[in-house]
């Protein structure tokens, strides 16, 4: 299934997307697409449903963060080797972990904002996985069963806010917008296989990233485990796996994102992501 929320913001609907394109209404079935509906009995009962028997969704509307009411965003850095190069960082022997405030999450289409002090903002894209069962202390061999499904993350990041101020990355991470998801999530049963999917991100139509999930340091089933150890993961909590190569902090000399450019992302399986840059 592509789940997905739509309308406006703050009051978006659940929904899905059938095998036509359309866009279907799950109002009746779900109060929203959340950690309550991403676990694994309730998934059952929408795989269930026809979705000819559910409303079409009218006119063009907004599409939303594919997952609402995230209680965790967690981020994963450096988890391809080459852009841990391009960083001018060592690859690292275990996952670098760090957060992004949830009030950073917003929908695939909307503008992504830039703070006049911003001056060094960077484009992301990242593939996301979201919880649909518990976990603590889980095995390896056990954790994908703990996964709903995946969506794409643009990890917008400010490199002079993440690099150049005191303290952790999280403030170079999480102002709004830095983190549109969707334009669905598409549950674990539908995608074969996670570790093996093209990524792309465009800015203004010139190819920035082109990379694969391949190339991963560390896999889905080895994140969820070792987040785990760490802390309770709850369904709907989203973790973003790390970028590939080709940020704008890796080019020589760096390009940063300007007001006016427009992002577009696609991950194979995954759907595509638009957003336009705009100052604030």
């Amino acid at each position: 299934m592509k789940l997905l929320r739509y309308g406006e913001k703050e009051a978006e609907r659940p929904g899905l997307l059938d095998d036509n394109g359309n866009l279907r209404d799950l109002s009746d079935i779900v109060s929203d697409i959340d950690g309550t509906t991403l676990t694994p009995d309730v998934l059952a009962r929408l795989r269930k449903i026809d979705p000819n028997d559910l409303p079409r969704a009218a006119g063009n509307p907004r599409m939303g963060a594919c997952v609402g009411k995230v209680g965790k965003l967690i981020g994963i850095g450096l988890n391809y080797s080459d852009h841990a190069a391009e960083s001018g960082l060592p690859v690292p022997s275990e996952p670098i972990i760090f957060m992004k405030a949830t009030t950073a999450i917003s929908g695939p289409y909307d503008p992504v904002e830039l703070p006049h002090s911003a001056q060094k903002t960077d484009w992301e894209v990242e593939l996301a996985f979201v919880i649909g069962t518990r976990a603590k202390h889980v095995s390896e061999a056990d954790a994908l069963s703990h996964v709903a499904g995946y969506c794409i993350c643009n990890d917008v990041s400010d490199r002079g806010w993440q690099i150049e101020r005191e303290g952790q990355w999280m403030k170079g991470k999480s102002h709004d917008t830095f983190a549109p998801l969707g334009p669905w999530l598409v549950t674990a049963d539908e995608l074969e296989d996670p570790g093996s999917l093209d990524m792309t991100l465009d800015v203004n139509g010139t190819r920035r990233q082109d990379g694969s999930s391949s190339t991963l340091i560390f896999g889905i089933a080895h994140l969820v485990h070792y987040l785990s150890g760490f802390m309770t993961l709850e369904p709907g909590d989203v973790i973003t796996t790390g970028t590939p190569p080709g940020v704008g902090l890796g080019m020589k000399p760096p390009v940063y994102l300007k007001h006016g450019d427009v992002m577009e992302l696609a991950i194979a399986g995954l759907g595509r992501q638009q957003q336009t840059v705009t100052a604030i």
